[in-house]
C-alpha cells in the first residue's frame, strides 16, 4: 500500500507532506485513507469533520487530511487547503446522479488560490460496482483536460478491493520525485 510507496522515495530526511482527500459524502474516501494505511475498513461511519493519518517511512511524512463531504461541511473545505501538496479527490463512480454536482465542487476548489498548480489525483471509486461510469467517462464529464495550470491523474479504483490504488499511489510518487528535481 502507501509504504511501499513511500519507501520508494527516498527523500530527504523528515521531508513532509500535506495531502488533502476530498469529495462528496459517501465517494469512498474514508475507506481509501484506511486501506492506504493498511487499517480494517470492515466498519466505516460517515466523517463528521475530519480525520488525518500521519505515515513515516524513509524519512517521508505523508500526512493525509480526510474531510467530511456533506453539504454542510464543505463550505468549511478552504480552511484546510493551505500549504497542500497534494489534493485527491474521490468521486463514486456509481453514483451518476450527483456527477454534476460533484464536478462543480471540485472545479470550485481548483480554482482557490490555495491550491494553484497543485496536482490533482481524482479516484474515479467504486469500480467493483456494475453500475460504476468509466474514469475516461468521468474525466471527460469532469473537463479534466481544461485543467492546464496543474498536473492530474484520474484513476479508476475500488476502495474496498484495493484494486488500482497503488496505481494512483505510484503517480503521486512520481509527482513528487518530479517536485524534488
Amino acid at each position: 500500500g502507501l509504504l511501499s510507496v513511500i519507501q520508494k522515495l527516498k527523500g530527504s530526511p523528515e521531508q513532509e507532506l500535506r495531502i488533502v482527500l476530498l469529495g462528496l459524502d459517501n465517494a469512498g474516501k474514508t475507506t481509501l485513507l484506511k486501506r492506504l494505511a493498511s487499517e480494517e475498513i470492515s466498519t466505516i461511519t460517515p466523517t463528521q469533520g475530519f480525520n488525518i493519518k500521519s505515515v513515516h517511512s524513509h524519512g517521508f511524512k505523508l500526512n493525509v487530511w480526510d474531510i467530511g463531504g456533506q453539504r454542510s461541511i464543505r463550505p468549511y473545505w478552504r480552511k484546510y487547503l493551505g500549504s497542500t501538496d497534494l489534493l485527491i479527490y474521490v468521486i463514486d463512480s456509481a453514483d451518476q446522479k450527483r456527477f454534476e454536482e460533484t464536478g462543480q465542487e471540485l472545479a470550485e476548489l481548483t480554482e482557490d488560490e490555495s491550491l494553484v498548480g497543485v496536482p490533482l489525483l481524482v479516484f474515479a471509486n467504486k469500480q467493483d460496482l456494475v453500475t460504476a461510469a468509466p474514469a475516461a467517462e468521468i474525466a471527460e464529464g469532469l473537463s479534466l483536460h481544461t485543467y492546464r495550470d496543474r498536473e492530474w491523474q484520474i484513476q479508476a479504483c475500488s476502495a474496498l478491493s484495493g484494486e488500482g490504488v497503488q496505481d494512483g499511489m505510484n503517480w503521486i510518487s512520481s509527482q513528487i520525485m518530479n517536485r524534488k528535481k
